[in-house]
Formats: structure tokens, C-alpha cells, sequence
């Protein structure tokens, strides 16, 4: 669960770092960390892929089509599941409930903490990252926490603006997305990867998401908006399609 108390870490460092400075951060201090935060993501994504592929070429070239083919399967089943409408739903809520936290207005101190906790526990690359932090690859005695680490500075950065606007109690949503991202994290650890291990199906997932955490660059990138969502199932598709495949 290394992911999930980094980022839990990161929220509250995130918290008093925003309680602490009057002035928000500037626009070159924002435009250098999403920069820096672009590249780390595809990066690891690319690194997740790498660790995947681990055979011969021929053999290499199956696991990345497998995964391709499931990731666009998984886009489909998510569109059908309305998963990015859900998640668009969510999105509005928790916006909703920050735009009441103002100055002046009525304040509900558990507002902020709700509104950061769904915004922290919904977001895609936390989904991803609990699921790859709790499936290490062969050989590998930890999981591959990277991208909650990845989430870690980037829900930080966002906490020192809604801490201000919010008031300490949103500081609290760390706990919530530790206790969420974790659960999810064991569950893959103890029921999943044993499974998943013994079939050879955990190098498909980590392809897998390794693609979907490409796809979430774009995003950061501002280059295009992308049904992040929607690619969520794919991470199941992908060993499925390999095991069939065999």
C-alpha cells in the first residue's frame, strides 16, 4: 500500500502548504509541474508497458496487440456501462460543492472534505495506479506504486487552492482516498494477482495500464479530452483476451 499513503501524504502535505502561503502559485510554477508531471506519467506508462513485454520479439508483439485489442474492447464496454458519464456526474457534485464554499456565502464544513474526497478517489489514474501497485511483476517484491506517487503531487498541488477555498476539513479527504486506494490495492494483492500469477496474466494488465496511463498524458497535456473512464475496464479485458488466446 505504498501508493495509497503517498498519496494520502501528499493531499496533507498539499493541505498545509496552501494553509501556510497567502499567495497562490504562479503561472510558470504551474506550467513547470504539469510539464514535469506530463512527462513523469508517460514515462511510467511507457515503463509499465516495458514491463510487460519481457519475451521474445514475436512474443512481444502478441502481449502488446492482446492489450491494445482489450484496452479497445474495455473503451467500448465502458461507453456501454456509461462509466464516463458517471464519472462526468461525480465530477459536477463535487464541483458543485466547492462552488458553495466562497466567501461570504453559507458554509457547510463537510462540503470541502466530500467534494476532494470523490474528486481524489474518482480520478482514473488512481484507479490504475491502486490496481498496478497491487499486482508487482514477476520478480518484483513491491507493486508498482510510481503513478499513485504520480497522483500524490498532483492532488497536493490541487489542495493548495481548495484548501483555501474549502477550509481545513478538506485536508481530511486524505484519509478516505488512503482508505479507498488501499482497499483497492489488497484486494488485487491478495485475491487478483494469485489468480492472475498463476495463469501468467499479470503482464497484460501492467500493458494494459500501462496504454490507459498513456492515454491519461493527453489530458494532462490539455492536447485533446479523452474518456478516461471509459478505458477502466480494459485493465479486466486484457488478461481475459490473453487467457483466451493462449
Amino acid at each position: 500500500m505504498t501508493g495509497a499513503y503517498l498519496n494520502a501524504m501528499g493531499i496533507l502535505i498539499g493541505s498545509l502548504f496552501g494553509l501556510a502561503r497567502r499567495q497562490p502559485l504562479a503561472a510558470r510554477t504551474q506550467v513547470f509541474f504539469q510539464t514535469a508531471l506530463g512527462l513523469l506519467t508517460v514515462g511510467f506508462g511507457l515503463r509499465l508497458v516495458w514491463l510487460g513485454v519481457n519475451g521474445p520479439f514475436l512474443a512481444d508483439v502478441k502481449q502488446l496487440l492482446v492489450a491494445g485489442l482489450g484496452v479497445t474492447l474495455g473503451f467500448w464496454m465502458g461507453r456501454l456501462l456509461h462509466l464516463q458519464k458517471l464519472s462526468n456526474h461525480l465530477g459536477r457534485y463535487a464541483s458543485g460543492l466547492i462552488a458553495v464554499e466562497k466567501p461570504g456565502a453559507p458554509r457547510k464544513m463537510g462540503d470541502g472534505f466530500v467534494a476532494c474526497a470523490i474528486l481524489f478517489c474518482a480520478g482514473p489514474l488512481g484507479l490504475v495506479g491502486a490496481v498496478t501497485d497491487g499486482l508487482p511483476a514477476e520478480g518484483s517484491p513491491t507493486g508498482f506504486f510510481w503513478l499513485l506517487a504520480v497522483k500524490a503531487v498532483m492532488d497536493g498541488l490541487a489542495m493548495t487552492g481548495f484548501v483555501k477555498m474549502c477550509g481545513w476539513p478538506s485536508a481530511l479527504s486524505a484519509f478516505p482516498v488512503f482508505i479507498f486506494l488501499g482497499a483497492i490495492t489488497l484486494g488485487c494483492q491478495n485475491y487478483a494477482r494469485p489468480f492472475l500469477a498463476a495463469h501468467g496474466l499479470v503482464d497484460p494488465v501492467n500493458v494494459a495500464a500501462g496504454l490507459i496511463t498513456c492515454a491519461i498524458t493527453l489530458m494532462i497535456f490539455e492536447v485533446r479530452r479523452v474518456e478516461l473512464a471509459n478505458f477502466l475496464p480494459g485493465l479486466a479485458v486484457a488478461p481475459l483476451l490473453a487467457w483466451l488466446l493462449k
